[in-house]
């Protein structure tokens, strides 16, 4: 994912605390971003992408705050596809399909919208196995 995001010409990355207020800064990063980058609020992914993203750091700070006191966003975009990731330090990786996976909550809505935009979502673990990204592609 690496090579390829390095091919995406705009990208931005965001690390701030794992707690009160993260989601709400997030969203705005990634709202100036988009502006900056020409994908405008009333692109039909948009929302549906905000809301993603609102959703993954809603579960880090849920779920890994006392093990992750920082929460790290990257954003990425071309013209055909919209990138971001929301990386935590916790080694729990959510399963985002199957009878396990993605069930009633936060990640269901997650991949229901990321499908429903024809997109892609993906949860890598970080090499030492104790942290994981949760990565979304959405087509533009």
């Amino acid at each position: 994912m690496t090579s390829a995001l390095s091919a995406l010409p705009h990208r931005h990355v965001l690390t701030l605390p794992t707690g009160p207020g993260a989601v709400r800064l997030a969203r705005e990063t990634a709202e100036r971003a988009l502006a900056e980058w020409g994908i405008g609020e009333r692109h039909p992914a948009v929302g549906p992408a905000l809301l993603i993203l609102s959703e993954l750091v809603a579960n880090s700070v849920r779920h890994a705050a006392e093990v992750s006191p920082r929460t790290t966003v990257v954003y990425a975009a071309s013209p055909d596809c919209l990138v971001f990731a929301v990386h935590d330090r916790h080694p729990h990786r959510p399963r985002l399909s199957g009878p396990d996976g993605a069930g009633p909550g936060g990640l269901a809505t997650v991949v229901e919208l990321t499908h429903g935009l024809g997109g892609t979502a993906v949860v890598r673990g970080d090499a030492d196995g104790r942290g994981k990204s949760v990565w979304i592609t959405l087509p533009l």
